[in-house]
């Protein structure tokens, strides 16, 4: 069965390992000279940056996919350092005993009861998700499965930020900064979110060494040695169809190649703009999520008190989303920033920062305009200055990325990291997996089940396991079944 995927991001790096380990004759067509998509990487005179994920959560869903990942593997311990504006310090853990500890050393006993409740919450909302969602293909009747137990935990209808109400204001900042993984607003994203937090803390967070573009690279090494040919710097332009199902793909040369699937690895608002105008489904994906402003940094020296995740967070934190959901650069804005402590990403003495903010796409602002992105950039240093980090005087390289460039170089719409927002009732429903015409499937962070590494190697397996083996798979192979 000859199959085409369409982005060799992850989904689609995942999702072509999957079919060719099951038989498909599988052709990868890629518009970037590289392979990765969002989960890029940036190298200059011995800095090496990823300019995407920086923190991977459930490692398991990628075993059979490289089976030696495990081997790449460095467990975060704290995942997270939070820096609170009154200056209190709480260091996130994925032991949840050591997590309440933290809690109350840091917050106090009414605090840490607090979050011993939500955490309770979030647990239940996390084991329905899993059962009932995230590896389900048929996401629109999970709520008739669920048990009451669940329903009272999720309480459809309910935002995130009504789930964490009474909580330690430096909690609820804790717990609402996990909309942004999706996104969205922490005012309008729902409850179930609280799912996110908890697979994060309780399951751990992890490191690649090296950067983790190189869970892309091990993708690749792996499609190819399983015989999918992957094409770099070769656009697709359409998605041919005929008779009510996909025939094949239109590239950007105007050669045509014959497909009996096609898996759409991108933003599921480009698959129905332009690669198949379904001008209905277009209009429902119009909103776009937030976006990211990142700043990649090579410095002089050594920070004291960084973990390898750390956020600053501001003293208003719903002027930030206030802000970046109306298309205005946020004034102060929380400032997560990655550091690995790994010698094959700097050079001797020198760190390499990851710093990002949330920002509105590319549209509401104009990323372009002359003079913008750096003179943000500088107010982003000048804010960590004023939360006593200071490295202005340590810089010897400075890269901005903006959602215009992402958008560029993804073709991500509007540089929209996770394509829709998740808010109202229905947030957590994304674009299916299955498309409108026969033989057509999309995968990747903008369709179901979501963003994030784990959920989108979890649309591939959904995507495989829906088209099916064209032979038995392949010994020592990951089958979708």
């Amino acid at each position: 069965m000859r199959t085409v995927v369409v982005g060799a991001g992850v989904g689609g790096l995942a999702a072509a390992v999957r079919l060719a380990a099951t038989g498909h004759e599988v052709t990868v067509f890629e518009q970037a000279d590289r392979v990765g998509g969002k989960l890029g990487s940036l190298s200059h005179q011995g800095f090496r940056f990823d300019t995407g994920p920086s923190l991977l959560t459930l490692p398991e869903v990628f075993a059979d996919l490289i089976p030696d990942l495990a081997d790449h593997l460095v467990r975060l311990d704290p995942v997270v350092r939070h820096v609170f504006p009154d200056g209190t310090i709480l260091d996130s853990t994925s032991d949840s005993a050591a997590m309440t500890a933290a809690v109350r050393n840091a917050l106090g006993d009414k605090a840490a009861g607090d979050w011993s409740r939500v955490w309770d919450r979030a647990g239940r909302i996390w084991e329905a998700s899993w059962r009932h969602v995230l590896r389900n293909p048929h996401p629109a009747p999970w709520r008739q499965a669920w048990r009451l137990r669940d329903l009272a935990a999720i309480r459809p209808g309910s935002t995130l930020r009504a789930a964490t109400r009474g909580l330690d204001p430096r909690l609820r900042m804790l717990l609402d900064r996990y909309a942004t993984y999706t996104g969205s607003d922490p005012r309008r994203a729902p409850a179930a979110l609280l799912a996110i937090p908890y697979a994060e803390l309780t399951h751990g967070g992890w490191y690649v060494r090296g950067g983790l573009a190189r869970i892309a690279d091990l993708l690749h090494d792996r499609a190819r040695a399983l015989d999918a040919t992957v094409h770099t710097a070769m656009p697709v332009a359409g998605i041919i169809t005929g008779s009510g199902r996909v025939r094949g793909v239109r590239l950007a040369d105007g050669s045509q190649v014959p497909a009996d699937a096609v898996v759409a690895n991108a933003d599921a608002l480009s698959v129905y703009r332009d690669l198949l105008p379904t001008p209905p489904r277009a209009h429902r994906l119009a909103a776009r999520s937030l976006s990211g402003f990142v700043l990649l940094l090579g410095l002089r020296g050594r920070t004291p008190g960084l973990a390898h995740h750390t956020v600053w967070f501001p003293a208003d934190y719903d002027a930030e989303f206030d802000s970046a959901f109306t298309g205005r650069l946020v004034d102060d804005p929380a400032v997560y920033v990655s550091v690995a402590d790994d010698p094959a990403v700097r050079p001797d003495g020198h760190e390499a920062w990851f710093v990002l903010v949330n920002a509105p796409p590319q549209g509401p602002v104009d990323w372009r305009a002359p003079g913008l992105a750096q003179g943000y950039a500088d107010r982003v240093l000048d804010t960590l200055a004023a939360r006593g980090v200071d490295v202005r005087d340590r810089v010897v390289f400075r890269e901005v990325l903006t959602p215009a460039d992402l958008e560029a170089r993804t073709l991500t719409p509007g540089g929209a990291i996770y394509g829709t927002p998740s808010h109202g009732p229905r947030g957590l429903l994304r674009p299916p997996n299955r498309g409108p015409v026969a033989g057509l499937y999309l995968v990747g962070g903008s369709v179901h089940p979501g963003g994030g590494l784990p959920l989108v190697a979890l649309s591939a397996e959904i995507v495989a396991a829906t088209i099916g083996p064209a032979v038995a798979s392949r010994r020592g192979c990951p089958s979708s079944d």
